[in-house]
C-alpha cells in the first residue's frame, strides 16, 4: 500500500479497511504515530471492516479490548509500558489467541511481539491531514519478531 495521504477521519478508516480485507486470524497489525495522529481512528476503521458494530474505542488505560466481528480483534495499547517484561507479555498473550490483532505504540512489546503482517505508521500532515504508511509482510522496511 505504501504512503497514503488522508484528509479526513473517514478517509483513515477507508484506508485501514483496504488493509483488514487481507487480514486473517492470526495477523499482528502494529499501528505507530505520535499523541492524536489517528491509530485509533485507523483501528477502528479495521475493526468495522472487519464485522465490529459496537464502539470502538483507545485501551490506554485497560491496555487491551476484544471485539466480536466476523472474526475476532484485538486492540492493544502498550503506551505505559516501557519494556514488556515476560510477566507482563503473560497477561497479554491471550488477546493474540484466535484473533486479528492491533497493536498501538509497538516499541514497548519489542522483542516479544509475533511476527508483524503489516506495520501502520501515522504522522500529522497539518490540521486534520494524517500521512499514513503501511507496509506489508515482506516489504521493505517491516521488522518481524526478532
Amino acid at each position: 500500500m505504501g504512503r497514503r495521504q488522508s484528509n479526513s477521519p473517514a478517509e483513515t478508516e477507508a484506508l485501514a479497511a483496504r488493509l483488514a480485507a487481507d487480514l486473517r486470524l492470526g495477523d499482528v497489525v502494529t499501528v505507530s504515530g505520535e499523541l492524536g495522529s489517528g491509530k485509533t481512528t485507523f483501528v477502528r476503521g479495521a475493526c468495522r471492516a472487519l464485522g465490529v458494530t459496537g464502539l470502538v474505542t483507545s485501551p490506554t488505560f485497560t491496555i487491551g479490548h476484544r471485539y466480536r466481528g466476523h472474526i475476532d480483534v484485538s486492540h492493544l495499547d502498550l503506551f505505559r509500558f516501557r519494556d514488556v517484561s515476560p510477566a507482563e507479555w503473560g497477561d497479554l498473550e491471550p488477546y493474540f489467541d484466535d484473533a486479528v490483532v492491533f497493536v498501538e505504540w509497538p516499541e514497548a512489546g519489542a522483542g516479544v511481539l509475533p511476527p508483524v503482517r503489516a506495520a501502520v505508521r501515522l504522522e500529522h500532515g497539518g490540521g486534520e491531514v494524517r500521512l499514513v504508511t503501511i507496509e506489508h509482510d515482506g516489504d521493505p522496511g517491516v521488522r518481524h519478531g526478532d
